[in-house]
């Protein structure tokens, strides 16, 4: 098995892990916490892998994971989010630099949006009083969305 193999190992295991959270949360509305715990303890062999310094680079990325738990804890605090999207959105922060972790929230909106109004939309025909937003299937499409893209567009 060369390097080349080997080099998608992580984040294979973090694809895998970002759709099995998706589809716990589609199915259970809840996130396990083990699957957002092996996301952010992968992370740091990814940054090894990818070569990080300890400082500033190993540094910075905790630093987004920590800000990115506070600011979500605040829409958790307020109820617009899970504690498991919380803790699945920051293990996330630890796997992308600042301006990947922007698109991913970006993407993280557009793909919440178009989750919301299907939610709406099932609402509406079924006649329920009320919906639960399976948010981390949001999440999971932009991670795996940005993990991805610069694999397959070698040219970004």
């Amino acid at each position: 098995m060369g390097w080349e193999l080997t080099g998608f190992a992580l984040p294979l295991a973090l694809g895998l892990l970002l759709v099995l959270a998706g589809v716990e949360d589609i199915r259970h509305r809840e996130i396990a916490h083990w699957q957002s715990g092996g996301i952010a303890l992968l992370a740091p062999l990814w940054w090894w892998q990818q070569g990080l310094s300890p400082w500033p680079g190993m540094a910075a990325q905790v630093a987004l994971g920590i800000v990115a738990l506070a600011l979500f804890a605040l829409a958790y605090r307020f109820g617009m989010m899970g504690g498991g999207d919380v803790k699945l959105i920051a293990a996330l922060a630890l796997w992308f630099p600042l301006d990947r972790f922007v698109l991913v929230l970006m993407v993280m909106s557009i793909a919440g949006g178009v989750i919301t109004a299907l939610m709406l939309v099932d609402k509406h025909l079924s006649k329920r009083r009320d919906i639960e937003v399976p948010y981390g299937v949001a999440i999971a499409i932009a991670g795996l969305c940005c993990l991805g893209e610069p694999i397959l567009n070698p040219f970004a």
